[in-house]
């Protein structure tokens, strides 16, 4: 029936296109019966207008009626002989030319009946997408509730330090005015410590009735080079604002206002995946507990006599995670599937940055931070955006004119082109939820999207159940909020091309 169908509608078309290639029937009513002029109503004489009194006008091109009479004769002629010269030309064919041209008509009925399943395929993934996306956003702020606070140091309440890389140092924080019932982040059994030769205040031991908790991290840039003026320092460590949020920067230490030049940075876009940043601002260094020991010589001389730091740099306040990534590989081993799921979320980062045009140029293991879901499932977050390339001149091209030519970015950890993070990405959701549809022997458009429908469906009702959506939830979520077409063919075109050279 599908093959009798796609015959029709193949045999249609290709009438369709004869009639075009040799010639266009005229405008006719009939088989070269002439039909009332444009623009005339019916019972009045073609050329003059209607009405008692009306002054005479010509419509159309004015000619007359004989004339108009042949044309449209000529032009109904015209079509009865191209009808006739199709079924002639089937008449005079023979068996071998019939062949050809049920063959020619079968091929087109195919490929339309195929771009028909493609075309159902794309709406249906744009629908799906529409659905996902506003419910794929970041969590809340933690200070959204505070958004005309928290552009001061002196308004935070600093702990210990969480650790230090090569350009700053973090520390644990809180804002005391912050409400009682704010989440915590507890980084409690899941690591010996909170980094490298620290801990938290008071570790093994009862905390007492009231003490604060630190949800919050403030990271304190060592600033060597980029002068002591609040406007030099944001322009300086602009990568660093690339992950900040809207109201980041709304209100700078001093009134100084972060000016944004045409070739600054670009502001990214939040996605779950990724470090917000949810305060930037400049203010003097402080001596914070265990600076004398770990950065002394990034300090300011005025508080170490021997330091080569200006006395003013710039803040950083984020969401305090556990540990990062490596300290959690420490002291645990994912299992294959597991490995794969935060594989998978470090790609959907990587995928958001892509669209954004922002390469990070820095992902390892320290700088992706973790925490645990409730069923003790890692989420990742890519933070540390300083070796970022985020121009909005010249997007992701660098001139390079030569090998000597510093790219920047750590070059140790520049992976060759793989495919893309997005087919990528999909590859793996596929391998991970999609394992019976890519079972199938004849795997079509259509069965694909009933699969990604059930899968929508599912995953609303799993979001609406539980009050906290575990990782795997998340995930899905992600996969239907950036689902393409095109990019899952060729992620499941992969997939299937793998496993039959296996």
């Amino acid at each position: 029936m599908a093959v009798r169908q796609a015959l029709g509608r193949g045999l249609q078309l290709g009438r369709a296109l004869l009639l075009r290639f040799t010639g266009k029937p005229g405008r006719a009513y009939g088989l070269g019966r002439p039909g009332p002029a444009a623009g005339c109503v019916r019972g009045e004489r073609p050329g003059w207008a209607a009405g008692p009194g009306a002054e005479p006008r010509r419509v159309g091109l004015g000619l007359p009626n004989r004339l108009r009479f042949f044309r449209q004769s000529v032009a109904g002629l015209a079509a009865r002989l191209q009808r006739q010269f199709v079924v002639r030309a089937w008449g005079c064919a023979g068996p071998c030319g019939r062949a050809v041209f049920l063959a020619f008509g079968l091929g087109l009925g195919l490929i339309e009946e195929k771009q028909a399943e493609s075309r159902r395929a794309v709406s249906a993934c744009q629908e799906i997408q529409a659905i996902f996306t506003q419910k794929s956003k970041p969590g809340p702020d933690p200070l959204d509730t505070r958004r005309l606070q928290g552009f001061r140091l002196e308004e935070y309440l600093i702990g210990q330090s969480i650790g230090k890389g090569c350009s700053a140092a973090v520390y644990e924080a809180t804002m005391p005015t912050l409400p009682q019932n704010l989440e915590v982040t507890k980084s409690t059994g899941l690591l010996p410590g909170r980094g490298p030769g620290t801990s938290a205040p008071g570790e093994g031991q009862e905390r007492a009735p009231g003490a604060p908790a630190f949800p919050l991290a403030i990271k304190m840039m060592w600033n060597i080079s980029a002068g002591s003026s609040s406007e030099a320092i944001l322009n300086t460590m602009s990568q660093e604002l690339v992950p900040a949020s809207r109201v980041a920067l709304a209100g700078e230490y001093g009134a100084v206002t972060y000016r944004k030049s045409k070739r600054g940075p670009k502001q990214l876009a939040p996605h779950p995946n990724i470090i917000r940043v949810l305060r930037a601002f400049t203010s003097s260094v402080p001596l914070l507990p265990g600076a004398l020991v770990d950065y002394p010589d990034v300090l300011p001389s005025r508080l170490h006599p021997e330091g080569l730091g200006h006395g003013r740099t710039l803040f950083l306040v984020m969401k305090n995670y556990p540990c990062t990534l490596r300290q959690y590989l420490c002291v645990n081993t994912p299992s294959p599937r597991l490995a794969a799921m935060m594989l998978l979320q470090l790609l959907e980062g990587v995928d958001h940055l892509v669209q954004q045009g922002i390469a990070h140029r820095d992902l390892k293991s320290d700088n992706i931070l973790v925490e645990l879901d409730p069923d003790g499932c890692p989420w990742l977050v890519i933070a540390d955006f300083g070796c970022c390339l985020a121009d909005e001149s010249i997007g992701l091209q660098l001139p390079f004119s030569s090998w000597y030519v510093d790219r920047g970015g750590n070059g140790c950890l520049m992976a060759p082109e793989r495919p893309s993070a997005r087919v990528a990405a999909n590859v793996l959701h596929l391998s991970l939820w999609g394992e019976h549809i890519l079972a199938l022997k004849n795997l079509k458009l259509d069965k694909m999207v009933g699969w990604l429908l059930q899968q929508s469906a599912a995953t609303l009702l799993a979001n609406r159940l539980t009050e906290k959506c575990c990782v795997e939830t998340k995930m899905k979520m992600l996969f239907l909020a950036n689902l393409e077409c095109e990019t899952l063919c060729q992620a499941a075109l992969l997939l299937c091309s793998w496993r039959a050279a296996l």
